[in-house]
């Protein structure tokens, strides 16, 4: 068979099932891709020997007509997930060096499903960031360009590395997480599918904290099939995490009917911003037939506290990064600072901290130390936390009226530049979660499946946003749309 490493989850696992082709095989050819894509910056720790290793067991497996799913699949694994004897880094400087002694949750089950690791991939510093810019080991760039244009784009955040190489299909899946929209804003921007699941629906374990309230691990891939069956994969009760729900993990493939008849869709009316580009505005439009023609019932809907989302979640996440990033102090793990005579171990948190974490980081855990201290505590996080379940209770009617799935635009945007907002107000940056933010808060399934390209043959994506628990329903929505849309393009090879 040509071009395996194009092949999908779906297509590659009945390919191997039938003999065509082999683990091996694709692996090597996913190897090789790598190899010649060092300017996308996508893959940051090549493990080539995991990969062969596991591929060969991986066909040995199928051979034996053992295999589920997700066996001799190769995959790139972010950054921000422990993998045992494999840096680990999360993209900071402050983790040079980690190599961890035990496999996250996430990644161990999908090795024990037969999958394989092909490397770590780039993201933003402990993923903080929408744009893939404040990662140690340098920017991740996307595969798209606009037009004939050469300017280099971010691949999206924090998940940027993921969405790079799923995109120009240097592996055939990759794992995310999503925090604010960390799966969904680089899904839409690479023109690929990213699905967040309900909060509790994967495991936490082993993955690198950034907000232990709102993290959540989620596949990135080529379509909708491919992210339930690897979904399925992921999921499932873990005792290690005390958020972990212990819910029986459904057939997510076999959900996939496309038959969405009698289902209703609602349309928020906040999320109309001032200033959305009419291209985002068309797209919506667009995608609220689909699902018309499709049998859905469309309802205008109404999230009141929508807008205060954006704050919110700027006070909640950079409060609980304070927290848990105060753990990297130079003293068990990773980068520890030179000290000069006489320094204490004041000096040696205050150096350490200085030179391993980046400058987005130190904004993020100054302004969630402020939130929390004595005088701010009331006023800013505990306020916070009441907008959160002001929001959660928003969905919860309007779910409880019927509705069965939202649909939004994924981001306010196509695909910036890199460098294009490096001298902006932070908050410029943070406004591309505008629309993912609010399902974080409420710990709801998200998924952005890519519906059009912009005028410059960008890519752009719809959000579907989901009942708690329901990814299998959300998943057969998001197939009816993907359907409808018929989004096949690829970007022209440059790298």
């Amino acid at each position: 068979m040509s071009d395996l490493t194009k092949l999908t989850i779906a297509q590659a696992r009945d390919a191997m099932r039938k003999g065509e082709t082999t683990s091996a095989e694709i692996t090597s050819a996913c190897l090789s891709a790598i190899e010649g894509a060092d300017a996308l910056g996508a893959f940051v720790h090549n493990t080539p020997d995991i990969a062969t290793k596991q591929a060969k067991a991986s066909d040995a497996r199928i051979k034996a007509g053992d295999a589920p799913a997700m066996c001799g699949i190769p995959l790139g694994i972010k950054d921000l997930f422990c993998t045992k004897g494999v840096p680990s880094q999360a993209a900071s400087g402050i983790l040079d060096g980690f190599k961890p002694e035990y496999e996250s949750t996430v990644t161990s089950q999908l090795f024990d499903a037969g999958a394989v690791m092909l490397g770590k991939l780039n993201m933003d510093e402990f993923a903080m960031g929408s744009s893939n810019e404040t990662s140690v080991y340098g920017n991740a760039v996307n595969p798209w360009r606009r037009g004939n244009d050469d300017t280099a784009l971010t691949p999206g955040g924090s998940s940027g590395g993921s969405a790079s190489a799923v995109a120009a299909d240097l592996c055939l899946a990759a794992t995310g997480t999503d925090t604010g929209g960390s799966i969904r804003q680089p899904a839409a921007f690479v023109g690929i599918t990213g699905l967040k699941p309900t909060y509790g629906r994967v495991s936490r374990w082993g993955i690198v904290a950034f907000a232990s309230s709102l993290d959540q691990a989620g596949p990135m891939t080529k379509d909708v099939r491919d992210a339930a069956i690897m979904l399925q994969a992921m999921c499932g009760h873990d005792p290690k995490d005390s958020t972990s729900a212990d819910l029986p993990v459904p057939d997510f493939e076999a959900a996939l009917t496309g038959d969405i008849k009698g289902k209703t869709i609602g349309i928020p009316k906040e999320y109309r911003m001032d200033g959305m580009p009419e291209e985002i505005e068309k797209l919506w439009a667009d995608g609220t037939t689909m699902l018309k023609d499709a049998g859905a019932k469309i309802v205008d809907i109404s999230l009141p506290h929508t807008k205060y989302a954006l704050p919110a979640y700027y006070v909640i996440a950079p409060a609980e990064a304070s927290s848990n990033l105060a753990r990297y102090d130079g003293v068990r793990f990773g980068h520890r600072a030179q000290l000069a005579q006489g320094d204490g171990i004041t000096e040696m948190y205050e150096k350490t901290r200085a030179e391993g974490f980046g400058a987005e980081v130190q904004r993020r855990v100054m302004v969630g130390t402020y939130v929390l201290s004595a005088g701010f505590y009331d006023a800013y996080y505990n306020r916070a936390r009441k907008v959160r379940a002001l929001i959660k209770r928003d969905f919860d009617e309007v779910f409880a009226d019927g509705v069965d799935a939202i649909l939004t635009p994924a981001t306010p945007s196509a695909a910036f530049g890199l460098g294009e907002m490096a001298d902006a107000d932070p908050i410029q940056m943070y406004l591309n979660d505008v629309f993912t933010v609010t399902v974080n808060l409420a710990g709801l399934p998200g998924i952005s499946v890519p519906a059009g390209l912009d005028k410059q043959g960008l890519p752009l994506g719809l959000q579907l946003i989901g009942r708690p628990w329901e990814e299998a329903d959300l998943l057969n929505t998001a197939y009816a749309l993907e359907q409808a849309a018929g989004f096949v393009a690829k970007p022209s090879k440059w790298w």
